[in-house]
């Protein structure tokens, strides 16, 4: 993720040891009794790495606890993301004088079934990944940036943001991807100046689909 994200932007990756490593208490208590392992190892990690993050913003050791809706609770001045998949896992973290808001997510780059698009992508962003060039699962890419836009626009609004809420446009080139935001949830969103449209970048390497997005302070 790091080479997705501009430098005030702290990431860590996990490591081998990350997956097993320690919770704070208020971040335990994220996790319920009956936890599955894999829930447990993708929730610990992301709070070891999330913590390394804010380390490298100079910061101490301070929990991220989750909320009600399993989001992460970042501390005040700080803003953050989590992402994690089969072997992988990172988390980003930026002081919120420098960043509105940053999200990313990482997918296993295969190809998804057809229910699956037809929960993702709009009838023209189908149309559009038939035409991007062979090699990549171009839906999972679209999967992916779809869900790190959601990851920056909740924390503004607080309101869920559905798939076909978000109009994607790639250049498979620049690896950048742009959203537009329906204008009728933009208007409903309740809050000062949401965002209308969030840019970013993807990368497809090493069996992964990543994708990265930020907003800055208006």
């Amino acid at each position: 993720m790091r080479d997705l994200l501009p430098p005030s932007v702290a990431v860590a990756v996990a490591t081998a040891d990350d997956w097993s490593g320690e919770l704070l208490a208020a971040e335990q208590a994220g996790l319920s009794e009956q936890a599955v392992q894999a829930r447990r190892r993708d929730f610990t990690a992301g709070r070891v790495c999330a913590r390394r993050a804010m380390a490298g913003l100079g910061l101490p050791p301070t929990a991220v606890p989750a909320a009600a809706d399993r989001a992460p609770v970042w501390p005040a001045g700080v803003v953050g993301s989590i992402t994690h998949t089969t072997g992988y896992c990172a988390a980003a973290a930026a002081r919120s004088t420098d960043i509105r808001s940053v999200g990313m997510d990482a997918e296993q780059h295969r190809e998804i079934n057809t229910g699956v698009r037809r929960l993702v992508l709009l009838p023209e962003e189908e149309e559009t990944c038939a035409r991007l060039p062979a090699g990549t699962f171009w839906p999972v890419v679209f999967f992916s940036a779809k869900e790190t836009v959601y990851k920056v626009w909740y924390p503004i609004v607080g309101s869920w943001l559905d798939f076909h809420d978000a109009r994607l446009e790639v250049d498979p080139d620049a690896g950048t991807f742009t959203a537009r935001i329906a204008p009728a949830r933009v208007e409903a969103a309740g809050v000062v100046d949401p965002p209308a449209t969030i840019g970013g970048r993807f990368v497809v390497a090493d069996g992964l689909a990543r994708t990265a997005a930020i907003l800055l302070p208006r």
